[in-house]
């Protein structure tokens, strides 16, 4: 046994009595906090609404393999490490008087897995492993949030969709590593609540959108997917400038898509009211067409160009799906707030007024795509 933990009854017990795992705070007023991937999307999101509530210190870890420095805040109370969460002297130097801790770290997205399955193994698996092993020996931590996807749980159809709960079965054939990936974290973190006490929360993210989401951010992940990362924020920018919208097979797949601040406040309620060793969908619980989304962003952009449709996604059986969002919605209170029309039109007007950090980003990434060139000269 490693020195300073709990076994398995202990911790259990521990976690029951609370001397273990010390109650939630009502806020995080004053909190030790770490965000691993807190420069990401998702991430540098939830990091400013920490920020709203007055935390004593917030360490950001990102190695910015999909992220960029532009997403960082400027803030005393934030301190950044770049580098992966995997290194060790990163790993041994974390605060261990931490109160929560939110890992949010991935390996950018199925393409890039399917592309490079050792490289999602590096930045999506052995992250989590080697961060719940160091979080596991802190005892003053209240909470571990992971960022979970409901992807990896939903059934693989194109024949109507149920919403997935989150006691769903889990299939053992997936679609790409990154889904693989995805759920190993929750083992691992099942497995250190387990056996270690760690008070993990398990948060699965349905499609997030929003603010924030760069195109092109990071390094190089072998795919045109580093660019065109996911539907909205490519749909969004495409029809800006006037392209046709490429729309797989007849825009007939279905996703749940939520809005990025409703995540980052999902995380947060996870955070202050999620039990240990749960897990809880983060979504709308509403499905909508990729067909419908397109047509939407067409609407609002004032796009004129007819949708462009295209063949099926060969690796891809998880066309229709959403997830259900009732144990959220009773256990933390937690409900998405912003409709998707409402969050389209938040997320053009990002888009517009960041135009310029965007092609930055993208044309990082012309040797591998050339036809990106062409965005230097755009009208905005």
């Amino acid at each position: 046994m490693v020195a300073g933990r709990a076994p398995l009854d202990g911790a259990i017990a521990a976690i029951m009595t609370g001397s273990r795992d010390p109650a939630p705070a009502e806020d995080f007023t004053g909190r030790n906090i770490l965000v691993v991937g807190g420069a990401g999307f998702v991430g540098s999101t939830l990091v400013r609404l920490l920020l709203k509530e007055a935390p004593r210190k917030l360490t950001i870890v990102d190695n910015l393999l999909s992220a960029d420095p532009a997403n960082l805040p400027d803030h005393p109370a934030v301190s950044f490490v770049m580098g992966s969460i995997t290194n060790d002297r990163i790993l041994q130097a974390l605060d261990p008087d931490l109160d929560y801790a939110f890992h949010l770290a991935c390996y950018h997205g199925n393409q890039s897995s399917i592309h490079d399955p050792l490289a999602d193994h590096e930045n999506n698996t052995l992250t989590s492993l080697k961060l719940f092993e160091r979080l596991s020996g802190m005892r003053g931590l209240r909470r571990v949030v992971y960022s979970a996807a409901g992807c990896a749980v939903a059934a693989k159809t194109f024949d109507g969709a149920q919403a997935t709960r989150e006691d769903a079965p889990i299939s053992l054939s997936h679609d790409s590593p990154y889904s693989i990936s995805k759920l190993i974290g929750e083992l691992y973190g099942n497995y250190y609540f387990l056996r270690h006490g760690l008070p993990f929360v398990a948060a699965r993210f349905q499609n997030v959108y929003g603010p924030g989401e760069i195109l092109g951010a990071g390094r190089w992940r072998g795919t045109p997917a580093t660019v065109w990362r996911n539907v909205t924020p490519t749909f969004v920018w495409k029809a800006l400038h006037g392209e046709a919208l490429p729309v797989e097979n007849g825009g007939i797949a279905t996703r749940d898509f939520i809005f990025v601040e409703d995540i980052a406040r999902g995380l947060i309620a996870c955070a202050l009211r999620g039990e240990p060793g749960q897990v809880y969908n983060l979504g709308s619980g509403v499905e909508t067409t990729i067909r419908d989304l397109a047509e939407l962003i067409n609407s609002l952009t004032g796009n004129p160009t007819a949708a462009q449709l295209k063949p099926a996604r060969d690796w891809d059986r998880s066309g229709q799906r959403f997830g259900d969002p009732t144990k959220a919605r009773e256990r933390l209170g937690f409900a998405a707030q912003v409709g998707i029309r409402e969050g389209l039109e938040r997320t053009i007007a990002w888009t517009r007024e960041n135009h310029d950090v965007i092609v930055r980003c993208m044309l990082q990434h012309v040797h591998f795509m050339p036809d990106l060139r062409s965005y230097q000269s755009a009208p905005r």
